[in-house]
């Protein structure tokens, strides 16, 4: 029995140790944050009853991710620990009763987890000197070049009573709206995606050369303090109050409450809104906010005893993968996607779940009929992670990819040599690609046509109302009649119809931009599609420049310039650029007589906040409209910083750096004057 104990205890050890391995040096954990907590658990338990079979450098006396790569390692100033974690409130009361027997009235400062990469900043005199990862808590890799890079993260503490050295504690997370952007950027151009946003934020903190990971919008929320000289605090609170005085980053999400009721209360609200919060959480972590309490209580090996981290449940669950087909993208790519028996996960019902590619397939190893791990959080797509090998039942079979495209039966092929995707070659009559162009027009991201959606593209299509896209702004009253879709019981046309048919006339009037995005021309996103627009002017210009004039533009670049090419050398392409002339669509900039005073011309504007009269869309076009560039970051070439309500850090980098700030009023002023 012994000898069992011990084995166990050195499986384990091993096996958490190759996990910690994945997850924080390849950024590509094998199995689920609750899979490894229950491992690191049950390692823990073993310790504790049976010490004498403990490993040497066991991973429950480790602070995660103390591994070695490219990176230069420094020591913390002041370790930096990790957190014990329970995963009920009956595990919480019995923590609160520990802590308790040393103070009888605590107050507790309550604060959602960030799921992301754990930082230490090291401010020397206010000055930023050194950001080192956790590392293994005692010394950590350096990434100050890369989080210099983090518009969030001051380089220079500003205001008073700047302490001289500080250790400031937080977490770089990727925030969720634009990591879903990226991925999908990531998988357009056939390279792999990143699992989740943590795993983007630790990849893009680790990447070798400072201007990748300035090109991703890390952002960052301060948690912690580890060394400090000089400034004093009496509560976690006031810690956080003088940090944000200072223009750290801190969680406006931070509350100091009285009782373990209104703890409780605190842990449920974000329960139920953590996909209301712009990054991931995965619970809520509870200190002790008066930090003589925490002096008196100190820390076990790996972490502090004045805290804990409250787990959600995993949004993951498991269901039987019942089959894996393949969709049609817009582009003819081919997916794969799992077919599953339905259940129910981040508050949804869920049947399919992407695979995204066939080598990520082969990646995961799933097999037809495995038992599966699907992950979902807030409106991602589900996604399978894996399968659970021991309910493998040697039935399963392995996934072929087809060789056909499923709806047009054209054989899938990769369009370029290097090309992970296979892609459905017949782009102009392939029933999936033409439903998703069209879908795709109607998008926010493209013209944004009221009532043109999913099922609006399909019932065109599936009535004949139209052949393709080239035809969309050619309907008409008598065309609509003829689909149920846009009809009323008694045969007589909907509101849908009416309002549908008034989207189509303001759509014809859109920024020739945004036909650009519209017209899905490979590699052509909105960034693109703006410097296409304003250097040439017209869709006739674009459609007639050479690859050396498309790609000398900033922004556009080879890549773009070659697929902006290809597509007007295919004639259905040109057809629909020429039909959507013919019915009105004004494919030109603005004329010199009609173009906006050009006020903003040479400007450089970035925009932070909610404003009243601007939405965030519209503020770039009017800024485009006027004859100036929008910035996502702030730098010494920004003309001006326009700041409205609940502005991020971005201000705070206008003031380090001396840029000019607008209210709203005052961009109006300059939208009408321009610089004086």
């Amino acid at each position: 029995m012994s000898e069992e104990i011990r084995h166990r205890i050195v499986e384990l050890s091993e096996e958490i140790s190759e996990h910690q391995f994945k997850y924080y040096v390849l950024d590509a954990p094998s199995i689920s944050d609750n899979e490894f907590d229950i491992k690191l658990r049950e390692l823990a338990e073993l310790e504790k009853q049976y010490p004498q079979y403990k490993v040497d450098n066991s991973p429950t006396d480790l602070v995660g991710g103390g591994f070695s790569t490219a990176f230069q390692q420094h020591p913390h100033r002041e370790r930096m620990m990790s957190l014990d974690n329970v995963f009920s409130t009956e595990e919480l009361d019995t923590w609160f009763t520990r802590v308790e027997k040393t103070s009888s009235s605590p107050t507790w400062l309550c604060e959602v987890k960030v799921d992301g990469l754990a930082i230490n900043l090291l401010y020397e005199k206010g000055k930023l000197t050194r950001a080192l990862t956790r590392g293994d808590g005692t010394t950590g890799e350096d990434v100050t070049l890369n989080i210099k890079t983090i518009s969030a993260i001051p380089h220079e503490l500003n205001g008073s009573e700047i302490p001289a050295l500080i250790e400031v504690r937080g977490e770089v997370f990727f925030p969720l709206a634009a990591f879903n952007e990226f991925n999908d950027a990531l998988e357009e151009e056939g390279k792999d995606r990143f699992a989740n946003p943590r795993n983007a934020a630790a990849g893009s903190l680790r990447q070798k050369d400072p201007k990748v990971t300035a090109s991703r919008p890390l952002s960052m929320v301060v948690h912690g303090v580890g060394a400090n000289e000089g400034q004093p605090f009496e509560t976690q609170e006031a810690a956080y109050q003088q940090m944000k005085s200072w223009g750290l980053p801190t969680s406006a999400r931070a509350k100091v409450v009285k009782t373990r009721q209104e703890v409780i209360e605190f842990i449920n609200f974000y329960q139920s809104h953590r996909h209301d919060v712009e990054h991931e959480i995965d619970g809520v972590v509870i200190k002790i906010n008066e930090l003589s309490i925490q002096e008196e209580l100190g820390f076990t090996s790996r972490a502090p005893k004045w805290a804990i981290a409250y787990k959600y449940p995993p949004e993951e669950v498991t269901t039987k993968l019942l089959d894996i087909k393949i969709s049609i993208g817009r582009t003819g790519r081919a997916t794969p996607f799992a077919v599953m028996e339905p259940v129910r996960v981040a508050g949804s019902t869920v049947s399919n779940a992407t695979l995204h590619n066939i080598e990520e397939i082969s990646r995961k190893g799933v097999l037809i009929g495995d038992t599966v791990v699907i992950r979902k959080a807030g409106d991602v797509i589900p996604e399978v992670l894996g399968p659970v090998l021991p309910a493998r039942t040697g039935l399963e079979k392995p996934f072929v990819m087809p060789t056909e495209c499923p709806e047009c039966g054209s054989e899938l092929r990769a369009m370029s040599e290097g090309d992970v995707d296979i892609r459905c070659p017949n782009s102009q009559s392939c029933p999936a690609q033409l439903r998703e162009r069209i879908y795709y027009i109607g998008s926010r991201s493209a013209l944004d046509i009221d009532v043109l959606g999913y099922e609006a593209a399909s019932a065109m299509l599936s009535d004949g109302l139209i052949v393709d896209e080239s035809e969309l702004f050619s309907l008409t009253r008598d065309d609509l009649i003829r689909s149920s879709f846009f009809t009323k019981k008694d045969g007589t046309l909907g509101a849908n119809a009416e309002k549908f048919l008034a989207a189509l006339e303001r759509a014809k009037t859109r920024p020739l931009w945004r036909f650009l995005v519209a017209l899905s021309i490979r590699h052509v996103g909105p960034t693109a599609a703006q410097e296409l627009a304003n250097r040439f002017g017209s869709m006739a210009a674009i459609r007639s420049a050479s690859f050396e004039e498309l790609a000398s533009i900033d922004g556009v670049g080879e890549v773009i310039a070659a697929a902006v090419i290809e597509w007007f050398t295919v004639d259905w392409h040109r057809n629909i650029v020429d039909r959507w002339e013919v019915a009105g669509a004004v494919l030109v900039a603005e004329t010199v007589e009609n173009l906006a005073p050009q006020t903003l011309a040479g400007l450089t504007l970035v925009v932070t906040g909610s404003l009243v009269d601007f939405t965030r869309d519209g503020v770039n076009e009017v800024i485009a409209a006027h004859g100036g560039k929008s910035a996502s970051s702030v730098s010494k070439k920004t003309s001006y910083v326009v700041v409205g309500d609940s502005p991020g850090s971005k201000a705070q980098k206008a003031e380090e750096l001396g840029v000019p700030i607008l209210d709203e009023a005052g961009f109006k002023r300059l939208l009408s004057e321009g610089s004086q």
